[in-house]
């Protein structure tokens, strides 16, 4: 049970101008809101604050470029407790999936059968099973999301791009420490989606920057190197073979296979089939011969629930997108992509592709809870807005090069996978625990065994866990226990100390 009382409340300033001139204006204290609670996590009786605030960060002269908001989630037993540094992805989201879905003290229910959640009043919870007995928490909204905002000198501009997101996150990290005296504290990063690109990133950051070694990194729906996740890149070979198992595992939920079986033997032959089956057979291309193709055609048919004839059109190459439309063409309905237990009856039953997403119908229901929560239980009273959906400039100004202004760059994926393998090379006490959901269409979870099995990353680095959910699996309730019991006990071997 969660006992919130009175909230201390800093000053309240206006919204921050955008306008030169105003910019010039002396940038004022950082706002914060500290709220003090109790609670049980496994099993242990903790009393804990909760400081939800701005930290600035500054230029080379020292002057306030950005005002990163974060909800600090504090145990002041131990000044060198592990604390989790932990965000969600987009790039453009805030951290409101993790805090309110995966890992916050309180959680948003929501049917854990991909059902519709309804509307308000939505219920919300205590989530005794989450990490706090054995970490502190810092959920963390980058520029342009939540409260965070550029301010001073700085432009919200100067934090939107590949390499300007990691350096802020670290900047952040780094005065977070200095400001409540923990840099003798283990550092875990948590993130998910793209925030598993910015965790690969900041980690790098950190060492060479800062000169921090961080304890641990936690990726949920893992994305690093981007070519395994772009199915709808045309004649991206690389996807047609990562995403097998993933529509293999949708079939079965969906019923389009035998899925009589042991489903876990299913899901290993489609990884046989596709990396030794299919992978040379697409390098062949028309030199493929009639009698190995209509076993090809055979074999996609049997694990993903496709007519023989559309495989054939596609000619062996089932872009996942399209999957999710044609896989129940026939009962009019699109499976999701984020989670493709969810089903969505689109008016357009002939388009190639999704329309929409299905499993996004969840996300009101978390704006909700998260507003709620902030104003009920953190006292967070502030006329600035909360950006969720983010800035509606982020995406569009996003810069994906990580080369600087100016510099030629021969455009490729997206990949930190780099990044990782040299922070594990320089640092042999860091692990990396990786959690998939089955259902993930956005970030299969092949291809986050593809990824991280390559790169020079050594096989015992890489802890991998799988659950029955998708891009956000802690929705099913009970693949959100497992990853919280999961990362607990990775954060417990990762912090543990000798005498």
């Amino acid at each position: 049970m969660l006992v919130a009382l009175p909230a201390s409340v800093s000053a309240q300033p206006a919204e921050p101008s955008t306008t030169a001139e105003q910019a010039e204006q002396p940038v004022p204290a950082p706002t914060r809101f500290r709220s003090e609670h109790k609670g049980t996590f496994n099993g242990e009786r903790l009393s804990y604050r909760v400081d939800a605030g701005e930290t600035y960060i500054r230029n080379g002269e020292g002057e306030p470029t950005a005002a990163i908001f974060s909800f600090d989630y504090v145990v002041d037993s131990d000044k060198n407790r592990p604390v989790a540094f932990i965000w969600n992805g987009g790039p453009g989201s805030s951290s409101t999936w993790l805090h309110m879905g995966g890992y916050g003290p309180k959680r948003i229910v929501v049917p854990s059968d991909a059902e519709h959640p309804g509307v308000a009043p939505y219920t919300l919870k205590d989530a005794p099973e989450t990490i706090l007995d054995v970490t502190d928490m810092v959920f963390i909204d980058p520029v342009g999301t939540g409260f965070s905002r550029a301010i001073g000198k700085g432009k919200k501009e100067d934090f939107w791009g590949l390499t300007e997101d990691a350096d802020s996150m670290a900047a952040f990290i780094a005065e977070w420490l200095t400001a409540n005296k923990r840099w003798n504290s283990p550092v875990i990063l948590m993130g998910e989606s793209f925030g598993t690109t910015r965790a690969a990133a900041v980690a790098k950051v950190l060492l060479d920057d800062y000169v921090i070694n961080v304890n641990g990194i936690v990726f949920v729906s893992q994305a690093l190197d981007y070519q395994g996740s772009t199915p709808y890149v045309d004649d991206n070979i690389i996807s047609y073979i990562t995403y097998v198992p993933t529509m293999a595992a949708t079939a079965w939920y969906h019923g389009k296979v035998d899925n009589s079986g042991d489903f876990e033997a299913f899901i290993q032959d489609s990884r046989e089939f596709a990396t030794q089956e299919l992978l040379p057979a697409l390098f062949q291309g028309n030199l493929l011969s009639d009698d190995k193709r209509a076993e090809l055609v055979s074999e996609l048919q049997r694990f993903t629930g496709l007519s023989k004839e559309y495989i054939e059109r596609v000619d062996l190459r089932i872009n996942a997108f399209r999957f999710a439309k044609e896989l129940r063409r026939d009962d009019g309905i699109a499976v999701g992509l984020l989670d493709s237990r969810y089903t969505l009856d689109e008016r357009d039953d002939v388009a190639a592709r999704p329309e929409g997403d299905a499993a996004r119908v969840i996300s009101p229901a978390y704006k909700a809870a998260l507003m709620h929560y902030m104003a009920n239980d953190l006292g967070i009273d502030w006329n600035r807005k909360y950006l969720n959906p983010s800035d509606p400039e982020l995406s569009g100004k996003w810069r994906w090069s990580p080369m600087p202004e100016g510099r030629s760059w021969e455009p490729h994926y997206v990949n930190t996978a780099p990044d990782l393998a040299a922070v594990l090379r320089s640092n042999p006490m860091l692990k990396v625990m990786v959690g998939s959901g089955y259902y993930d269409l956005v970030t299969p979870f092949f291809d986050a065994e593809y990824t991280l099995n390559r790169h020079g990353i050594a096989r015992e680095d890489i802890i991998y866990h799988y659950y029955h959910g998708g891009h956000m699996m802690y929705v099913h309730e009970p693949a959100r226990k497992a990853l919280l019991q999961d990362t607990r006990a990775f954060i417990e071997a990762q912090t543990a100390t000798s005498d």
